[in-house]
């Protein structure tokens, strides 16, 4: 359990419980195809030298791919995400993650995969590297 007295754990997960941190690393081992390319690209530093976490629990949500640093999430969205009820889910979880000062880029799958560079290039561009 998030003591609230310890800032930087609060601050780092914004207060996830350990469900939501246990759900997490269940997802870091089964990662989608586009998720894994991504990954490959934004791991080990290789984007400005800022550190990307995958499958990083904030508050009640897990984030694809986050930059505490920038407080940035980057989510990877398969087809499922061009449905109605699925797109407000979308929108009220960027809405809160706003709220927490978080930024949220999107990319479909297929961006991930057959355009990898331009994706990477709107990143860098977001955050003005």
């Amino acid at each position: 359990m998030v003591r609230l007295n310890d800032s930087y754990e609060y601050d780092f997960y914004f207060g996830a419980s350990p469900y939501t941190k246990a759900m997490a690393a269940e997802l870091r081992k089964n990662m989608t195809i586009a998720e894994k390319v991504l990954w490959q690209q934004l791991r080990n530093n290789q984007i400005g030298g800022l550190k990307f976490r995958r499958q990083h629990p904030v508050d009640i949500f897990i984030l694809d791919f986050y930059c505490h640093e920038r407080k940035l999430a980057i989510e990877v969205d398969g087809g499922i995400h061009n449905q109605i009820d699925q797109k407000e889910w979308d929108e009220n979880r960027k809405f809160e993650l706003n709220e927490f000062g978080i930024k949220v880029l999107r990319f479909t799958n297929e961006d991930v995969i057959d355009r990898t560079k331009e994706v990477i290039k709107s990143i860098k561009e977001f955050l003005k590297l």
